[in-house]
């Protein structure tokens, strides 16, 4: 058997081709702790917190993958503005609120200034001057643009020179700059304009010279149209002070207004809900899919506002109980693009789904294989697991139906390609050049590996892609006794799922340091013997029998694994152990959330609940929005919770995880067209309530306290 290293195969350091997750350190500049991004469905503007675009720095203005706007920054009289306070108004707006340092001629303090800013049909500013010197003043104001048309890959690594091929021309029509880029088929194009034409342009600075009376104001609006393309259905519209007031058309406002709502003693658990619900709305993405409107979650902020297999997935499970509708996109769109061939270059096999789409010119010229990419072994799985689900939460025959064809080229992926040597487990091993050497949930070069820190051969088995693939099995076994009405096919799958029970948890379980599950097997069918967080996946699917549940929950609430804010991904115990080791130690929202839906699953309440009450700890300290990543570090010794160096945030599935934990914390669920609970509600969180929860055709309203809880229809 041949067998190879998951080593990445884009040789940059500190990023894996491709990767939702990679360790993203060795990138450019970062913009500082407060940056500010403001984002409309796969467009952001992301700067530091004066508002500016340092050129050189990850920020910038990017649409679709390619970014418009590499450079952006404002001065007075030759220097950079001082902040007072910067924030977003809404996940599309944000307003920075600046003064003068001491310059020549001008005492500090003396010149207020504003940037309204939003992104909506195109990307919006507004700059406004205010003068509160005794006497008139006169100040010269200048732009700094710069435009690259960076593939976002290149953000992360090291951008190439298209100086050479990018035309600079005079704008027309009130466009007061223009861009143009072209090669080998991929064309970008960024326009600028001003309500207050410049002065002069000196190369591509615009300078206007201002002249103020006291406590007179000055402003210019700027606008940078964005090219049409798959994107956005409906985004924000209005002028840019309708926008900040909340007086303009805004589908994200609806959208969020029909959802479930959370009401709670606790604060934290209020606000925390609240801004999740925030979160999801605005990383949503209501696009067009070879002819079909679709709405999904994308992945996450800045590197992720783009359909993805297992990121999307996750989310619109974790999510279910606020709505059915991302999980309904998120089943249409996958499947839509669901792999009908054999294409090495991007991992596609049929019935395969994708792991990720991209735009930018690097995938649309050939040299990244993103059109789509469907190197992932867990996302076909997760999609069954979905249909299931949502069937489950909705009743709608109908769409399972429709999605029969998609379904069983899923498992058939899973039973012909999936299982690439017929031992009965899913199996993976890249043949793209430009592929994901690790194609788990743990997809960084160095997140699957030994306890002593050897990297495994290919291909590999990893655990929580067994759990998955039992799971939905058994999953669409059911819908084969119910709306697919295959009573043949149900009975071969429960046959499958039962003997993949009983070799895994022959070749997976290993009797050492203390019982545990390992996290896969290798190339040579040797076992993977770190201890990861997976086992909490694996609880998840219910492929652990009840006798061994026990010892896996000590596991993964050993000091070694359990660092007081949540589960880490690898213990202590193991070499490769890093507090802030990107699957080598730190904590993820969205894999524990999956831990305590597990826990609760098999009866282990108490420790569901410190879990989740240890994440709603840790989103407090963050503005109530958990990050994508924590550090590993011990809560007692720390005393506070650090976010991952390079975390996304917002992201999906960090947001969805709140929602997940409550579930787990009411025991919410489907059963026969009705929703049940079995609520285990600390005390700390005291009386739980949650209106327009939406299921089976209803809105339910649901109340609980403690281990008492109630459902009925809500009125209207």
């Amino acid at each position: 058997m041949a067998v190879v290293r998951p080593t990445p195969a884009d040789p940059t350091p500190g990023a894996v081709a491709g990767s939702d997750t990679g360790d993203q350190r060795a990138m450019p500049p970062e913009l500082g702790p407060n940056s500010i991004a403001v984002l409309s469905g796969p467009t952001f503007m992301y700067s530091d917190p004066a508002g500016d675009v340092p050129p050189g720095s990850i920020g910038g203005l990017v649409h679709l993958d390619t970014r418009l706007l590499s450079g952006w920054v404002l001065s007075v009289n030759g220097s950079r503005f001082l902040v007072l306070r910067s924030e977003t108004i809404d996940h599309y707006s944000a307003q920075f609120l600046l003064t003068n340092p001491e310059l020549p001629d001008l005492p500090p303090d003396t010149l207020g200034a504003r940037r309204l800013r939003y992104v909506g049909e195109g990307f919006h500013e507004r700059i406004e001057l205010l003068s509160y010197r005794t006497e008139p003043v006169r100040v010269e104001l200048r732009l700094a643009v710069a435009v690259d048309f960076a593939d976002l890959f290149e953000v992360k690594s090291g951008v190439r020179d298209r100086s050479a091929e990018i035309v600079r021309r005079p704008g027309e029509g009130g466009t007061v700059l223009c861009f143009d880029y072209e090669r080998d088929g991929f064309a970008a194009r960024t326009g600028l304009r001003s309500s207050v034409p410049p002065d002069r342009v000196e190369g591509d600075e615009l300078v206007w010279d201002v002249e103020l009376q006291p406590r007179q104001e000055w402003q210019v609006d700027l606008e940078v149209p964005l090219p049409p393309g798959l994107g956005v259905v409906e985004p924000v519209r209005g002028d840019i002070a309708d926008v900040l007031h909340g007086r303009a058309d805004d589908p994200l406002r609806r959208w969020v207004e029909t959802r479930a709502v959370l009401h709670s003693d606790n604060p934290a658990l209020e606000r925390t809900a609240r801004r999740s619900r925030y979160d999801l709305a605005a990383l949503r993405l209501d696009l067009e899919v070879k002819g079909q409107r679709i709405m999904l979650p994308g992945a996450g902020l800045p590197w992720f506002l783009t359909v993805f297999g297992r990121d999307t997935l996750i989310t619109a499970y974790q999510t279910l109980g606020a709505g059915p509708a991302l999980a309904q996109g998120a089943l249409l769109a996958l499947a839509r693009l669901q792999g009908t061939r054999c294409d090495d270059f991007t991992d596609e096999e049929p019935g395969r789904i994708l792991h990720e789409v991209r735009s930018g010119e690097l995938t649309r010229t050939g040299a990244k294989p993103y059109t789509p990419y469907y190197g992932t072994a867990d996302a076909t799985q997760l999609w069954l697991i979905l249909l299931s689900e949502y069937w489950r939460w909705t009743g709608d025959d109908e769409l399972v139906r429709q999605l029969h064809e998609p379904a069983l080229a899923a498992m058939h992926w899973i039973d012909n390609y999936g299982d690439r040597d017929g031992d009965g487990y899913v199996e993976y091993a890249t043949r793209s050049p430009e592929g994901l050497g690790n194609q788990c949930w743990r997809d960084s070069p160095d997140g699957v590996c030994f306890s002593d820190g050897r990297i495994p051969v290919l291909p590999i088995a990893t655990s929580e892609i067994q759990g998955y693939t039992y799971d939905a099995k058994l999953r669409l076994a059911e819908l084969a006794d119910g709306p697919l009405s295959d009573p043949l096919l149900a009975r071969r799958l429960r046959d499958d799922a039962a003997r993949l029970y009983a070799r895994f948890n022959q070749d997976f379980w290993l009797d050492e340091r203390g019982g545990f599950y390992a996290v896969g097997l290798d190339g040579d069918k040797t076992p993977i013997d770190s201890k990861t967080s997976n086992m909490g996946h694996l609880l998840w699917s219910g492929i652990v029998p009840p006798e061994r549940a026990d010892a896996v929950v000590r596991q993964l609430m050993h000091e070694d694994m359990f660092s007081g804010w949540g589960i880490r991904t690898l213990s202590r115990e193991d070499r490769s152990f890093n507090s802030l080791g990107y699957h080598l130690g730190t904590v993820w929202p969205h894999d524990n959330s999956i831990a305590v839906l597990g826990l609760v699953r098999y009866g282990y309440r108490a420790e569901a609940n410190r879990i989740s009450l240890a994440l709603l700890d840790a989103a407090e300290q963050f503005g109530y929005r958990l990050p994508e990543a924590l550090s590993g570090y011990v809560r007692d010794r720390t005393m506070f919770a650090v976010p991952y160096p390079t975390a996304c945030s917002p992201q999906a599935w960090a947001a969805g995880a709140p929602l997940a934990l409550v579930r787990a914390v009411l025991g919410l669920n489907p059963v026969g067209g009705r929703l049940e609970v079995d609520p285990d509600v600390p005390p700390e969180l005291g009386r739980i309530m949650i209106e327009r929860i939406r299921a089976f055709g209803h809105c339910w309203d649901v109340e609980a306290v403690g281990r008492t809880g109630h459902v009925r229809l809500a009125p209207g």
